[in-house]
C-alpha cells in the first residue's frame, strides 16, 4: 500500500512460506510530504503525522504478532523542532524543520543480524494512535499490539524486526 494513500489505516493481506527460523522485518513508514516529517503542507491541515503498526502472521504452530518483543530503529525523524509544524512555509533542512536520517543497516531483515543494539519496540494503545477506516474490521488476535518508537509524532520511518525460532 502506497504511503501517499491518505487512510488513516491501511491493511494488507498475503501469504508467503517460510522456513523456521525466520526473520519478519518491517519497513514502517508514516505519511510524510518530503523531509520536514510534515503532512498536508500549505493547507490548514498542516501537522506532524502520527505513526503506529500492528500485524499478525498465522503460522502452522500459532500466531506470531507485533509487541514489545520486537526491536524497531528510527531512520527518519523529523522535525526535529514541534515548531515546524506551524512555519507558513516549512523547508525541509532548515531552522524548526531540520530532520535526522539513519543509515539502514545492511543485513538488518536476514537471521542472525545482531539487533541487541536496537531498543525493544513501544506498545500504543488504540486511544493513543487512534487508527480508524478500517482498523475495526480485522479480528485482531488478542495479543496483537500496536507498536512504534518512542516517538510517535516524530518517528516517520521505522525498520522493525523480529527472529521467529
Amino acid at each position: 500500500m502506497p504511503i501517499t494513500t491518505e487512510r488513516s489505516f491501511n491493511a494488507e493481506s498475503f501469504s508467503f512460506t517460510a522456513e523456521r527460523p525466520f526473520v519478519l522485518a518491517l519497513t514502517a513508514k508514516d505519511f510524510k510530504e518530503n523531509d520536514t516529517g510534515l503532512e498536508y503542507i500549505g493547507s490548514e491541515r498542516q501537522q506532524m503525522g502520527d505513526g503506529g503498526v500492528i500485524a499478525q502472521f498465522r503460522t502452522e504452530s500459532g500466531m506470531v504478532v507485533t509487541d514489545g518483543e520486537w526491536r524497531c530503529l528510527v531512520v527518519h525523524e523529523a522535525p526535529l523542532d514541534a515548531s515546524c509544524a506551524g512555519e507558513r512555509n516549512p523547508v525541509a533542512g532548515e531552522g524548526a524543520c531540520g530532520f535526522r536520517e539513519t543509515e539502514i543497516p545492511a543485513g538488518w531483515d536476514a537471521p542472525g543480524f545482531d539487533d541487541s543494539g536496537w531498543p525493544a519496540a513501544i506498545e500504543w494503545s488504540e486511544r493513543e494512535v487512534r487508527p480508524k477506516d478500517g482498523y475495526d474490521r480485522i479480528d485482531w488476535d488478542g495479543a496483537a499490539r500496536i507498536i512504534w518508537t518512542g516517538d510517535l509524532e516524530r518517528h516517520n520511518t521505522v525498520l522493525c524486526r523480529i527472529e521467529v525460532p
